[in-house]
């Protein structure tokens, strides 16, 4: 029986085009240049963080977030950022008793935003707040701390393979694949991925049918 829920951040509840195309302004390229780059390193398994790299060889990435912060050209998040099922879903999900947690690798601000938006989560940390950020296993553990419940009755939520799902696998959670973004999509019928996925879905609201379940 699922009793807890986990939810990954990014191309899970967020979606990850203006927070690209805030770089492709910042780095003064086309959006669009900007987002083939990242589906170019996505395919390839490396860090998105690459694409950003191939523009400017040598790039100080932290150096970059810092310039932007102080020009006031940041992180934003707010209410246009969320999929649309993403308020339902949760919201379901709590009036069934399950408790759902928000647990993704995102900066502390992120994190104030994400909590501003008042989701109807028990509980809303990010690996900024933990100082450990996935893949790690030390993550995970902490993701079984807040949990409240065994692995095995505790559910991760994400778009990622490498991120979420294997290692979310590897520390004895279960397990659903979301078909969205850019990740979710390139291995949602991956067989290696299959295998470490207990339930693979194509929306949130899905999750309010398998819980019933």
């Amino acid at each position: 029986m699922i009793e807890t829920i986990v939810f990954d951040v990014g191309e899970t509840l967020v979606r990850d085009d203006r927070y690209w195309a805030s770089w492709a302004d910042w780095l003064d390229v086309p959006a669009h240049t900007l987002s083939a780059l990242v589906g170019a390193v996505v395919v390839q398994g490396r860090d998105n963080a690459d694409a950003v790299r191939l523009l400017r060889p040598g790039i100080d990435i932290a150096a970059e977030y810092a310039a932007r912060e102080a020009a006031g050209r940041g992180e934003q998040l707010g209410e246009q950022d969320l999929y649309p099922d993403v308020r339902p879903a949760l919201t379901a999900l709590r009036e069934r008793g399950v408790r759902v947690v928000v647990a993704g690798n995102q900066t502390g601000k992120i994190g104030e935003l994400l909590r501003a938006l008042d989701l109807p989560a028990d509980l809303v940390v990010m690996s900024a707040d933990w100082g450990v950020a996935k893949p790690a296993p030390a993550f995970f553990a902490r993701v079984l701390d807040v949990s409240g419940a065994g692995p095995e009755s505790t559910l991760y939520v994400g778009d990622h393979p490498a991120n979420d799902i294997i290692p979310a696998k590897a520390a004895g959670l279960r397990t659903a694949h979301l078909r969205r973004g850019p990740w979710g999509y390139w291995w949602a019928d991956d067989p290696d991925v299959r295998d470490v996925t207990d339930w693979s879905i194509d929306s949130l609201t899905d999750l309010v049918d398998l819980v019933g379940r």
